[in-house]
């Protein structure tokens, strides 16, 4: 199914999960299955998203500022802003903020599954108020399956 009409996000709009710096635009249901969409800021020397892959959903980022490091199968390179990546379904993939300033970044999940619950899931975990493994027992449920990555490791 196609969208059949425009869906607009005003920033006023969009659910900001602070402690994880995700903010939230627009998921599968508002996107008739298209897409989900947020935006991120990662703090330097933390990071952003261990080793993981999609089965089904393709992963876009755009780098809106900063830089971001980011491993792609058993490659790491570094985005700088105005970079554009598209990881394809099935590539492990981790990110974090590289050098001295915050990376913000725009992703965009095409075939994907909905997220907002994840990101909302992911807040709980920042905060010390919801266990880690919620989020690994979940990964069937958001298409988020942790792998192990010697390059990422050795990093």
């Amino acid at each position: 199914m196609s969208i059949t009409k425009p869906v607009l996000v005003r920033s006023t709009d969009a659910e900001v999960l602070a402690a994880s710096g995700v903010t939230l635009l627009a998921d599968t249901p508002a996107t008739n299955g298209q897409l989900t969409s947020h935006r991120s800021i990662f703090k330097p020397g933390k990071e952003g998203a261990p080793p993981h892959l999609h089965k089904e959903a393709s992963e876009l980022f755009f780098v809106l500022g900063g830089s971001l490091k980011v491993l792609t199968s058993e490659d790491i390179l570094t985005l700088d802003q105005g970079d554009f990546l598209l990881v394809p379904p099935n590539t492990p993939h981790a990110f974090e903020a590289a050098g001295t300033e915050d990376a913000e970044v725009l992703f965009v999940l095409t075939q994907a599954k909905p997220r907002f619950d994840y990101y909302r899931l992911l807040e709980g975990v920042y905060r010390g108020e919801t266990d880690p493994a919620e989020l690994a027992a979940a990964s069937d449920l958001y298409d988020n399956h942790y792998v192990n990555s010697p390059a990422w490791q050795a990093r």
